[in-house]
């Protein structure tokens, strides 16, 4: 005949539920209180959450969207999200000083002082390395992963970020000297032999860590940046490809892949293939015109980290 279960005894869970979780006794002043054993009131706290005596509920403060976050993070598969509250949603300013910060706390999280980390360029970099403080990593190694895009003494200019973040960090750093993208096969060849540039080009395969921007096709986008560069006639066989944005100057379709186009061979950096085998990208970017684009990286497995804001993100969330 089969073993009758054991009766619960609802008063004794109760009781216990109460001293614990409302009166903030420990285990051990329980044990004291109502002589039972601490194994025996791990076993009733435990029993009082299956039979929903008792509940527990997270109530996030105001700007945090924990929730949210998680629902990305299933949808798309990706490690981590982080959705940042921006006051102001139309203000591109606004949102690379809070991406930007947000960035700068994640970096400093998880960082270790032997990593390599990798930099792209844009204005959700440049808040990131504007708000870090400073710290000592003797041993850590910021790579400039892509040429420069525009003028060099510009404060988002890729070479510009990687020297102000390694003085801020104290920290070693390379970079990549040459320009982002150039008129000719012929002339990324030419800077492919120099031996400064194959030296930094040669440290891409070894970057743990990398922080990049994500790119839309309108004014915010490297495709309107330089037109001694970038012409509107690249921009038009890129979106006549299907590409949807861009990340680390690769124009991307919206399945995250990339967009086969004659400017590929103009590029100096990492290109896409590299990009994935980091073993973490983090993509610092929002706002409205920025949707697509991350909702393409995110499907490629280009970025393992998501750090956006909150309408962003919840566009993000649905189809």
């Amino acid at each position: 005949m089969p073993r009758a279960k054991n009766k619960i005894d609802f008063r004794l869970l109760t009781k216990v539920s109460k001293l614990y979780y409302e009166d903030n006794l420990n285990q051990d002043e329980i044990v004291t209180r109502l002589h039972i054993s601490r194994s025996t009131i791990s076993r009733l706290l435990a029993q009082a959450r299956e039979e929903g005596v008792v509940k527990i509920v997270v109530v996030p403060p105001t700007g945090i969207y924990a929730s949210l976050e998680s629902k990305i993070e299933e949808k798309y598969g990706v490690e981590e999200v982080i959705v940042t509250d921006v006051p102001v949603q139309d203000s591109p300013q606004m949102i690379a000083r809070e991406l930007g910060a947000a960035a700068a706390n994640y970096l400093f999280r998880v960082v270790d002082p032997n990593d390599i980390v990798g930099v792209s360029w844009g204005y959700t970099i440049r808040g990131m390395v504007a708000a870090l403080e400073p710290k000592k990593y003797p041993n850590l190694c910021i790579v400039q992963m892509t040429g420069g895009i525009g003028k060099p003494e510009s404060e988002s200019h890729a070479t510009e970020l990687c020297h102000q973040m390694a003085r801020t960090l104290s920290c070693k750093l390379a970079l990549l000297p040459a320009p982002g993208v150039v008129h000719s096969k012929q002339t990324c060849e030419v800077y492919l032999m120099d031996e400064h540039v194959r030296t930094a080009m040669n440290l891409l395969p070894g970057i743990t860590l990398a922080f990049v921007g994500v790119g839309s096709l309108n004014s915010y986008s490297i495709s309107v940046r330089d037109e001694t560069i970038l012409t509107q006639s690249d921009l038009d066989e890129a979106i006549s490809n299907g590409a949807v944005g861009d990340i680390a100057n690769r124009f991307i379709d919206a399945d995250g892949q990339p967009v086969q186009v004659e400017l590929n061979e103009r590029i100096i950096g990492i290109d896409l293939d590299q990009l994935r085998k980091i073993p973490r990208v983090v993509g610092v970017a929002g706002g409205a015109n920025k949707v697509n684009p991350i909702r393409a990286a995110l499907r490629g497995k280009l970025i393992d980290v998501l750090i956006t804001d909150q309408t962003t993100a919840e566009a993000l969330a649905e189809e």
